[in-house]
């Protein structure tokens, strides 16, 4: 990877308004300029290994898109460094909070040396990611992301949000649904850590070698289908192009309303391996969420919030209907004794990890995560889960950006079609949707169960399979 021969200056833009600091290289003339839309001969010469890896139309993709990380924390610093030497277009690294010197312990972008404590912690990353690959447009947004309206999303091709609380993700999500734009959440708990998936409807390209038995076009699980099959422009008659769609629930859903797949319930033996770091985590974000308004995790010291975890968990292991036996003390101990806690190489796993599906996603090559990822960094094990709701619950919703047209975003609410228009709609309160309002079977659902919006349009099998 080249160097650059100088540091980027950060410049304020004072026509934004945002909070957005851009850090744009000098172009030849000496003004500043973003990426244009084509490549390079010496671009095509820098990226020459990965292109042969996925192709020239998939780097075009990966040159263009425009990315909103959002927390630069461990985890951000790796998914950070993996996407700018990829060669993104651009980069938007989102962080209100200053370094402290805990900073200085698993994040690489800082330095004790260079870094003076009270910096913003995105605008003293950002110097480093910049010296990565000069060619990709770095922006900084010093500003709360609770506070953005959800059309502040709309630019960005894809939003990665890490090391947050439920409910900030949970709104983060519903705002990247008003924007028909695919979300990522993440997390590093010590030892420990998880990835969440919403691509809301995602189409997306494998090849395989030609079997005895035909490729049907039609449902292939709960989430997944099969558009097209065909052969392969100039290759052998036995390599055929498939390509496929992932439908995908939000957040709200996958982190506390949806169950295990059908096929792990009915099984004694699949549900004794599933890792009980998934009720721990889900344990978490329900006794985060219910102590406003910080959002503390329980204190491993302090017997009530203790208590509180062991129960929770407990409460959540069942829900799952995993076996109790699986639920050891020595796991909830292990995993309270690890919450918030930054290291090094489960951040680089998991950061490499999803960094990894990004590209897959934005290249629309191989299948993507679908759609929870538990990482236990103790045995090295990455489990994926597909968690949907059953029911009218997850028949019944769609996600708002493929509904029914005519939804409007107007100050701070989400207006609903003209009468006679069907459909849900998301009442927002200061830019953030979360309470669903209308007259359709499934709003009066989503009401009930207390979500937002849900699995996206699309096929649904008596028996769903893994993803």
């Amino acid at each position: 990877m080249e160097q650059p021969s100088h540091i980027p200056v950060l410049a304020v833009n004072p026509g934004t308004g945002n909070g957005t600091v851009p850090i744009m290289e000098p172009n030849a003339n000496g003004s500043n300029s973003a990426p244009s839309n084509g490549i390079s001969a010496d671009e095509i010469a820098l990226y020459d290994r990965q292109i042969r890896l996925w192709g020239m139309k998939a780097q075009e993709k990966i040159r263009n898109a425009n990315i909103l990380l959002i927390t630069m924390k461990a985890l951000a610093n790796e998914i950070a460094k993996n996407l700018v030497l990829a060669g993104i277009g651009s980069l938007t690294i989102l962080d209100p909070e200053p370094v402290a010197e805990v900073d200085f312990g698993a994040q690489f972008f800082l330095s004790a040396e260079e870094t003076p404590i009270g910096t913003n912690r995105a605008a003293a990353a950002s110097v480093a990611i910049q010296r990565l690959n000069p060619r990709v447009r770095v922006s900084v947004d010093t500003a709360d992301i609770r506070t953005k309206h959800p059309s502040f999303y709309a630019p960005f091709d894809i939003i990665i949000a890490t090391d947050l609380d439920s409910p900030t993700l949970n709104l983060i999500n519903t705002a990247t649904r008003l924007n028909d734009r695919p979300f990522y959440a993440a997390g590093c708990h010590g030892m420990y850590g998880f990835i969440f998936a919403d691509l809301i409807e995602h189409d997306f390209v494998i090849e395989r070698q030609h079997s005895n038995m035909p490729t049907a076009i039609g449902p292939e699980t709960k989430t997944r289908s099969v558009l097209s099959v065909s052969p392969k422009p100039g290759a052998e008659q036995t390599t055929e192009v498939i390509t496929k769609r992932e439908l995908y629930s939000t957040w709200l859903l996958a982190s506390g309303a949806s169950s295990l797949p059908r096929e792990i319930l009915r099984s004694p033996r699949r549900k004794k391996v599933v890792t009980p770091l998934l009720s721990c985590l889900r344990a978490l974000w329900e006794f985060c969420t219910a102590n406003p308004p910080l959002h503390l995790p329980p204190n491993p010291a302090n017997h009530a919030d203790l208590a509180a975890f062991t129960r929770l968990c407990g409460e959540q292991h069942k829900a799952l209907g995993l076996p109790a036996e699986t639920l050891r003390s020595n796991v909830l101990r292990s995993f309270l004794q690890n919450v918030n806690a930054e290291i090094a190489p489960v951040a680089a796993v998991l950061g490499g990890q999803l960094a990894q599906d990004v590209i897959n996603v934005l290249g629309q090559q191989q299948q993507p995560v679908q759609n929870f990822v538990v990482f236990d960094g103790g045995s090295m094990e990455a489990s994926v889960y597909p968690l949907h709701p059953e029911g009218e619950l997850g028949r019944g919703l769609l996600p708002l950006s493929n509904g029914p047209a005519g939804f409007a975003v107007v100050g701070d609410a989400v207006v609903p079609p003209p009468a006679g228009v069907g459909g849900d709609v998301l009442a927002v309160a200061g830019g953030l949707g979360q309470q669903p309002v209308g007259n359709s079977d499934a709003a009066a659902a989503a009401a009930a169960a207390g979500v937002g919006v849900g699995v996206g349009p699309g096929p649904v099998m008596r028996n769903p399979g893994m993803a």
